[in-house]
């Protein structure tokens, strides 16, 4: 017992020690007039002394840095408000993720991008080599081809307001072989304007460019070049929110133009009469039931003017459309958000031969992340494809896709896309439905933020019911470049 009480009175000696000689150390510091802490006030006297440690990660952590204002313990009410600039050690400190977890690196290896003002321009050179096996019935056409491909995005760094560009552009050109190249190009920009606190109204304008494929129903038979389709669009949106309740109200506009299509003697055929215009107005109402869930309705009216009254045929394909859907919209954050809808659209012509063109709608889309660095992307949609057959008035196309993207590495990220695309000929007109299906998996390996390696794989079959299937199986491997 003695003992206990000479070890103990030993501890407290030394204590004092201890405590004298800091007190000397920190008078020494004030008088040399180290900056922070000359000019701080004295500390406030606390209640009660703060915990020593914590809930959180212990000292062994990685996550040290993180948890040191939980050691410290929480700060006085003198403390918080405090000048910022009288913390001089801690004005730079990390900051942690929004659920706590820690971030895998992966966002710091991005491009940096180009800076214009509060514009931020971020492009991405693509260079591939590439071959290609195409199967119709018995006959084969195989080559080898190198694309070139310019995606881009600009976006604003404004107070309120935002612009943002997406461009992409693709370039073919064959090594070997003489199957027929496949340029594209798309750009889309989007303006919002925050008009009030509960307005907002969106400005959007695009171009799109592609080569009408080989499989749709209009494609000239034994053509050595498909037409080119110029698509230009223009729209406007205004939504504002009346309590739980959501208006949208939209106008647009759509204007297709088509090249010549070549045959393999060189002959071209025009395809004018095909140029045409469309324009309509849509309108959705949605309820708040909760700021995830909102079930909506949506109409929409609008009509389609050909250039030319009266195709190559004697048909007269102008006319109105007409649809309304129901739906439900979700935003549950990166775990699951949304919306789908189902519905019904019809098409009607001016010409009394062609029957008005009418369908069941399913249209949508849906992303699902089952876990970290994992997204699933469903889309659904319904369309009514106009003709260029005498006596048919078109076709009801319906899209499908599947998109599995898998982080496997902080710089190895693996694509799976899937696809199926069935057009339907209405019951009793002359037609051969058909459904194309496609998968392709890629390989994205980042080499640091600015280089790439990607590596594609693809497999597409055109199931054609009257005629011959096709088949075709592409590779390809290449280097993008970022910036």
């Amino acid at each position: 017992m003695n003992f206990g009480i000479r070890k103990e009175a030993g501890d407290t000696r030394a204590a004092h020690r201890l405590g004298r000689g800091i007190s000397v150390a920190v008078t020494a510091m004030l008088a040399s007039g180290v900056p922070g802490l000359a000019q701080s006030p004295p500390p406030a006297t606390a209640s009660a002394p703060a915990p020593l440690y914590s809930a959180g990660p212990s000292a062994a952590s990685d996550d040290t840095a993180d948890a040191l204002p939980d050691i410290a313990g929480k700060p006085s009410a003198d403390a918080a408000i405090a000048p910022a600039e009288e913390d001089q050690g801690r004005t730079n400190t990390r900051e942690g993720n929004v659920d706590g977890t820690r971030a895998s690196g992966s966002a710091d290896r991005g491009p940096p991008g180009i800076r214009f003002g509060t514009l931020l321009l971020r492009p991405a050179l693509s260079e591939r080599i590439a071959t290609e096996s195409t199967k119709t019935g018995k006959d084969t056409d195989r080559r080898t081809y190198s694309e070139t491909e310019l995606k881009g995005t600009l976006t604003t760094d404004w107070s309120r307001h935002e612009l943002s560009v997406t461009g992409q552009g693709a370039w073919q050109k064959n090594i070997s072989g003489t199957a027929e190249t496949e340029p594209t190009a798309d750009i889309a920009a989007d303006l919002r304007l925050d008009l009030a606190d509960k307005t907002v109204a969106h400005l959007t304008a695009g171009y799109n460019f592609g080569r009408e494929s080989t499989s749709d129903p209009n494609a000239i038979e034994e053509a050595a070049v498909q037409s080119g389709i110029h698509q230009y669009s223009t729209g406007a949106s205004l939504q504002h929110d009346f309590g739980r309740l959501r208006g949208t109200v939209a106008g647009d506009l759509t204007r297709w133009n088509y090249s010549d299509a070549r045959l393999g003697d060189g002959t071209r055929i025009s395809l004018t009469d095909r140029n045409r215009t469309a324009y309509g107005l849509r309108a959705r109402l949605g309820y708040e039931m909760s700021p995830a869930l909102i079930p909506f309705l949506e109409v929409s009216a609008g009509h389609v003017g050909y250039d030319e009254t009266i195709d190559r045929y004697g048909y007269a394909r102008s006319g109105e459309n007409y649809g309304a859907k129901a739906g439900l919209s979700v935003d549950f954050g990166e775990k699951l958000r949304g919306e789908i809808g189902f519905g019904y659209k019809t098409q009607t012509y001016e010409d009394d031969r062609l029957e008005d063109l009418s369908a069941a709608t399913v249209d949508g889309n849906i992303t699902w992340s089952p876990q970290r660095d994992t997204d699933l992307a469903l889309g659904f949609t319904t369309g009514l494809e106009p003709s260029t057959t005498p006596g048919l008035s078109g076709t009801v196309a319906y899209g499908l896709t599947a998109n599995l993207t898998r982080q496997l590495r902080e710089n190895l990220v693996a694509t799976l896309s899937n696809s199926a695309n069935w057009r339907k000929y209405p019951d009793g007109e002359t037609g051969s439905d058909n459904v194309v299906y496609e998968t392709r998996a890629r390989l994205q390996v980042d080499i640091n933020r600015y280089f790439a390696l990607t590596a594609d794989v693809g497999y597409e079959l055109t199931d054609n019911k009257n005629s011959d299937d096709t088949r075709e199986l592409r590779a390809a491997i290449g280097i993008t470049a970022r910036r």
